[in-house]
């Protein structure tokens, strides 16, 4: 197997620096699930700062506070709503049904990433016994790599108001968006109830997410955080890396989206490549059918690592990978292609 030495396929594959691990180390702790971690504490409570929101949790991982958030919202029987491509629906192996007998409604997402507002509505279920009671809609910010129009969300958020639905927000690379827009997130983060912050892509942490909400909400979510296996312990080795991020690493998240782009243009450069270009850190590209296969794995052969799957590639910025990783990549592909 060829070593990776430039690795797009994801943002997860960041690895804590020195001076995060050395925050790690120094950590203060305690017993999490008795509530005595202050570090736990903190992360959870600057992260509700900065979404706008009364009270956080720390869970271990992005798809655990997404099935916590749904489950506070929804019960037994009950439906949420979620597009076809979102990560709550569609990479989270199917938890919310088989864990949680919640019922996903998904709707085709648009090219931007919306969700078709009059789809949604329709979607929406009459109060009839034939029927799972909707009570929730899940948007994503990013999705796929694109930033929702806020004045869309805006009304997605008023639509589900007039129908009495309660709002979640995935918002795993919240801080990605915010960055783009230039906003705060707690401009992207307003109106939801519940948003779920990822703490261990493009911010560089190992571990962690963080579900913000109501003190209500955020109370029935840490129960359920136990049921579900999430309750850690001396977790503030954990969130001392969560809280370095969030202090040294989201105006960083700019330098992701140059490199995301000149790596996009440089490879849109060869006719045989379908490139989109991206808003934020993330991509998407196909090659030629006829190339496909030999040019994946060309770059591999060159210690590219991209993702990918249903023939295409998913390329990915991250802090791990600089200026020098896009020039491999870009350099790659013109041997390619000069060869071709």
């Amino acid at each position: 197997m060829t070593r990776i030495i430039h690795d797009f396929r994801s943002d997860t594959v960041t690895r804590p620096d020195a001076a995060m691990r050395t925050a790690m180390a120094e950590a203060a702790v305690g017993d999490d699930v008795y509530g005595e971690d202050e570090t736990v504490a903190a992360l959870e409570a600057r992260l509700a700062e900065l979404t706008g929101k009364t009270e956080g949790l720390f869970l271990p991982s992005g798809t655990q506070s997404n099935l916590v958030a749904l489950m506070s919202h929804c019960e037994r029987g009950d439906e949420f709503i979620a597009g076809q491509d979102a990560h709550c629906y569609r990479y989270e192996a199917g938890g919310a049904a088989v864990l949680a007998s919640i019922q996903p409604q998904p709707i085709e997402n648009a090219t931007d990433g919306s969700l078709p507002l009059d789809k949604v509505e329709a979607a929406i279920k009459l109060d009839d016994i034939h029927f799972a009671r909707t009570r929730l809609l899940a948007l994503e910010n990013t999705i796929g790599g694109k930033v929702l129009p806020q004045a869309y969300v805006d009304e997605a958020l008023a639509l589900a108001r007039r129908h009495g639905l309660a709002t979640h927000l995935d918002g795993a690379r919240i801080f990605n968006a915010a960055v783009a827009s230039n906003r705060k997130a707690r401009d992207l983060t307003q109106g939801f109830d519940s948003i779920s912050v990822c703490l261990s892509k493009g911010l560089g942490a190992p571990v962690g997410s963080v579900l913000v909400g109501s003190a209500e909400l955020i109370g029935k979510a840490r129960r359920l955080r136990k049921m579900l296996g999430g309750g850690m312990r001396q977790a503030g080795i954990l969130a001392a890396a969560g809280l370095y991020a969030l202090e040294h690493n989201v105006e960083r998240l700019a330098e992701d989206h140059r490199r995301a782009r000149r790596l996009a243009e440089g490879l849109a450069q060869h006719e045989r490549l379908s490139v989109g270009l991206p808003q934020t850190n993330i991509f998407f590209m196909r090659a030629d059918p006829e190339i496909a296969q030999a040019f994946a794995t060309h770059l591999a052969d060159a210690g590219i690592g991209v993702g990918g799957r249903y023939g295409q590639q998913r390329w990915v910025t991250h802090k791990d990978v600089g200026d020098d990783g896009v020039d491999a990549a870009l350099a790659a592909a013109e041997r390619f292609f000069a060869a071709a």
